[in-house]
């Protein structure tokens, strides 16, 4: 009798139904796990959803990953921990581009309590190096394109180095002599996800299974202001953040595919691309490569995915480069897009060619990261293009407010997350707005080995200071109007948001990006032009278009000027030819192009 009721509780299925009448002493109601765990992520979406797959890679026929098998890879790293010698608590870094194992390793480390290290594969050698030192790992999973910039931390931490590409494990004293990544790839090693667990190795892991309190991830960020700080998330945060968003914005369904195409060792698509998606049975499909036209395109083509999560960046190329020529190049439609009927009629039109364009089956177009150009998204929203904004920081796990595809407020970001408090901290009275402060159980538990910092960012009353100026209209939406950080102080004390005039610059002709920075008490706008469309629009070629982009720049001053409030006018424009320098979501790293020298004095921008 006993036997046979242990093989029934194995097989026991958590269905969403019954986790909802499961009580918790702090309140919260869990919809998809059991409790806030990345084990039980896995576990309850293996309950429902085991013969599914649930990891792949575009354009790879080998390497699918069934929710079954996710479960048993995790188990045998977790174990494989566990016998040398890692315990609740030890830092193991991540670091490579997203693919299956990325994920299968996060997995294996954080079940047994141990702690995950992502880091940025867009970091230099110097920052991954310091990073790890600073965090205090103990190993590393890293895959052949990264392995160079990690060499000196393996050399003093030989004895836990995993290749990502197939989660082999390449022990001393083979680890230690290796001096480039054409050895390591080739390196003799231990497969350790592939083992079937005795007895006694399924007791070992379930005495050392993670709490809800544990550290799943340590983050460190590289933001717009330059400094790179170690975000402490919990198990807790990361999954209740996924968890409470389960239902809210799309309800996906089991199979339902989502194109992979952002790195995954940030915490945006990391929670709202990986773990939400994983809770819902959905089959995740890897990129592989950079979301090139040429690589995305035929990918969108043939995965044909439910769900999409991007930054701003990407839509608005599209919009610059297919809508644009259609909407405001096109001579005959000019006269008829003056009626707002007849263009949201045409918006929609093209808004139907861009969900074929993504394959056709699109629910979900989530935007995150960084602000969306109001134009964009006022075309989105006449295209009824599925898309919505969330708003969110690393140390918020990240969501703390989102929209629905159906319900567009342009504008605005959209409602709170459940169970999530917000409050603006000296609104302005004329405006409302204020600096966002969040508290709730996605807020982080604080910066690792920064107790300064710690104490700035968190009021007496235990809320994070964002950095982010907000308002919340009547209805409770939030809306987000620059940074703290980035706020000019115009001469007669007006609070100038750079944002919003780079919003006007970017909607002009040709303008790809702008910068909006200070500079002897006026407004230097640093704008990168389109110079092959302009090139293409003046009839003339590439080389000459430099020397007309000049003349263009100095009318598009003029123009701009002619939309702002006068202390936000910009007193010069200069061209940016180079790309400017970007953060992992893709925002500009402002503090690169600073045009104030802490003495006052003119610096030139850095590229």
């Amino acid at each position: 009798m006993k036997k046979s009721k242990k093989n029934k509780e194995k097989r026991q299925v958590w269905s969403y139904r019954k986790i909802r009448k499961l009580k918790r002493e702090d309140g919260l109601t869990m919809k998809a796990v059991t409790s806030y765990t990345m084990e039980s992520v896995v576990e309850c979406t293996v309950s429902r959803n085991a013969k599914h797959i649930a990891l792949r890679t575009y354009g790879e026929d080998e390497g699918e990953v069934t929710y079954a098998q996710l479960k048993t890879m995790k188990d045998a790293i977790g174990v494989f921990l566990l016998e040398h010698g890692y315990v609740r608590g030890d830092r193991i870094a991540i670091m490579g581009e997203s693919c299956p194992t990325w994920l299968i390793a996060y997995f294996g480390i954080t079940s047994i309590g141990c702690t995950a290290v992502p880091v940025l594969p867009d970091f230099s050698a110097k920052e991954a190096c310091q990073i790890l030192a600073h965090s205090k790992a103990k190993g590393i999973v890293v895959n052949a394109k990264n392995f160079e910039k990690v060499i000196p931390f393996v050399k003093d931490n030989p004895s836990l180095l995993v290749r990502m590409e197939d989660l082999f494990h390449i022990p001393d004293p083979i680890s230690s002599q290796l001096t480039d990544r054409q050895q390591f790839a080739a390196a003799p090693g231990r497969d350790i996800r592939r083992r079937k667990l005795d007895k006694k190795a399924e007791e070992l892991r379930l005495s050392s299974l993670a709490r809800e309190e544990d550290l799943a991830s340590l983050i460190y960020t590289s933001g717009t202001t330059g400094n790179s700080k170690g975000v402490m998330l919990t198990h807790k945060n990361l999954v209740w953040n996924a968890d409470i968003s389960t239902d809210v914005y799309v309800n996906l369904k089991p199979g339902d595919k989502v194109l992979s195409i952002l790195p995954i060792s940030h915490v945006y698509e990391f929670t709202t691309g990986q773990i939400l998606e994983l809770m819902r049975g959905c089959e995740i499909v890897y990129l592989g490569k950079a979301p090139a036209p040429s690589i995305l395109l035929p990918a969108l083509k043939e995965v044909r995915p439910r769900i999409v999560m991007t930054v701003p960046l990407l839509m608005e190329k599209v919009y610059r480069s297919s809508v644009v020529p259609v909407l405001r190049d096109n001579k005959n439609l000019q006269k008829w897009l003056k009626h707002a009927v007849v263009r949201r009629f045409i918006c929609r039109v093209i808004g139907r060619k861009l969900k074929m364009t993504f394959g056709g089956r699109l629910k979900f177009f989530g935007i995150g990261g960084a602000p969306l150009d109001r134009e964009v998204e006022q075309f989105l929203s006449d295209a009824k293009f599925p898309y919505a904004i969330g708003y969110g920081l690393t140390e918020t796990a990240p969501l703390i407010a989102g929209g629905q595809p159906k319900k567009h407020y342009v504008g605005a970001i959209g409602k709170l997350v459940e169970h999530v408090e917000v409050k603006l901290e000296n609104p302005d009275p004329a405006t409302g707005v204020g600096e966002i402060l969040v508290k709730g159980p996605n807020v982080m538990q604080g910066y690792y080995d920064n107790d300064a910092l710690n104490a700035e960012v968190f009021t007496s009353d235990g809320y994070f200071r964002t950095g982010d100026l907000g308002h919340l209209d009547k209805h409770g939406r939030l809306s987000i109007k620059g940074r703290t950080k980035t706020m000019i102080l115009g001469s007669g004390g007006e609070n100038i948001y750079p944002e919003l005039i780079e919003a006007v610059i970017n909607n002009q002709s040709y303008v790809t990006e702008s910068l909006v920075v200070p500079e002897n008490g006026g407004l230097i706008a640093l704008v990168k032009i389109d110079f092959d469309m302009f090139a293409q629009k003046m009839a003339i070629n590439v080389n000459d278009a430099k020397t007309e982009a000049l003349k263009y720049v100095a009318k598009l001053r003029e123009d701009v000027n002619k939309e702002l409030s006068a202390f936000s006018r910009i007193s010069a424009v200069e061209l940016q030819e180079e790309p400017f320098q970007r953060t992992p979501t893709q925002k500009i790293k402002r503090f690169l192009y600073s045009r104030i020298k802490d003495d006052g004095s003119k610096e030139k921008p850095q590229t």
